[in-house]
């Protein structure tokens, strides 16, 4: 199953939950292949604590051309914690961009993985995020309950399959409204704890996950295949 978890601004915390949800779903595979993160934002390492590659990552496989098949993705992948593991991105330069049909090429070899796949499509998915967000047996916007955010969902090319909603005080939006305005569920509701916070921050998020996100992600993992269109 390929979860996609993106964005339509910065700041909405798409690395954290992706990254968490990871390692909910690497928990719950158990014996059974664990689970995968694939990282189209960059900063999933960080956040998980583990060093960025010294050899090429993602970036580098979506520039290559269609001779370097999906067996190459196994080769870059890295351990990022019990049962995790992880595509680090590594940018592979200010002009380096994907060569044309890789975002596709990623797509299916991300579907046909037998392991649980979450990609991190990172804020306002484009390029092959978009087309990951897009292309998703489940496609999760990551989303902080403000009219700006709301807007730029309204208008993102992506109809989700659900909302990940990052709850905080003093917002005049909430769950009803979210799904009144998008015309999808809310899936789950984070809120936002320093736990949360001191994990990412010392880099143990897959492996000393808070209590609080790993409840609030759990009924993701059950998820399957909600489906969504590109407008």
């Amino acid at each position: 199953m390929l979860i996609a978890c993106w964005s339509p601004k910065g700041g909405s915390g798409t690395t954290v939950i992706a990254c968490g949800l990871a390692a909910v779903l690497a928990r719950s595979a158990g014996s059974s292949g664990g689970a995968l993160l694939a990282d189209l934002a960059g900063d999933a390492a960080s956040v998980l604590g583990v060093a960025e590659p010294t050899g090429p990552g993602l970036a580098q496989w979506l520039a290559s051309g269609p001779d370097i098949g999906s067996a190459a993705l196994t080769r870059l992948e890295m351990e990022a914690g019990a049962g995790l593991r992880l595509l680090a991105w590594k940018p592979a330069g200010p002009d380096v961009r994907p060569a044309a049909g890789r975002a596709e090429a990623l797509v299916e070899a991300l579907s046909g993985d037998p392991r649980a796949v979450v990609a991190d499509c990172g804020a306002a998915a484009s390029g092959a995020g978009l087309a990951l967000a897009a292309g998703a047996e489940v496609s999760l916007l990551v989303l902080r309950p403000c009219y700006l955010a709301l807007r730029r969902a309204l208008a993102a090319p992506v109809r989700p399959s659900g909302v990940v909603l990052i709850t905080e005080s003093g917002r005049a939006l909430g769950r009803r409204d979210v799904e009144d305005v998008l015309g999808v569920p809310v899936r789950a509701e984070v809120a936002i704890e320093e736990a949360v916070a001191r994990a990412v921050d010392a880099g143990l998020l897959a492996r000393r996950i808070p209590r609080s996100l790993e409840r609030a992600l759990r009924p993701l993992a059950g998820l399957r295949g909600a489906g969504q269109d590109a407008a």
